[in-house]
């Protein structure tokens, strides 16, 4: 899952861009599961589970994130990950 949230400092002219990562792929990878065993086994819309996939969803409901932490016996933080990018804007 991929959210953008950028924050200007005017004085060193740098924009942080903090991003959310989805770590489905990973864990479904050592579970050798696929996209219908995730959807058949949690419950959830196989859409929903190809977005996460794929890293395009623009959010995830609470349910959806406990049903698949449950699935793989993980924390939301296995799951999700942010990290920060930094890049300079040229004024």
């Amino acid at each position: 899952m991929q959210a953008f949230f950028a924050i200007q400092d005017d004085k060193k002219h740098l924009q942080e861009i903090l991003m959310v990562r989805c770590h489905l792929a990973r864990l479904m990878g050592e579970h050798k599961m696929k996209i219908v065993d995730v959807a058949r086994e949690t419950g959830l819309n196989r859409n929903t589970v190809t977005l996460l996939y794929k890293e395009t969803a623009q959010r995830i409901e609470l349910d959806a994130l406990d049903k698949l932490c449950k699935l793989f016996n993980c924390k939301v933080g296995d799951l999700l990950e942010i990290q920060e990018d930094h890049e300079k804007n040229e004024k």
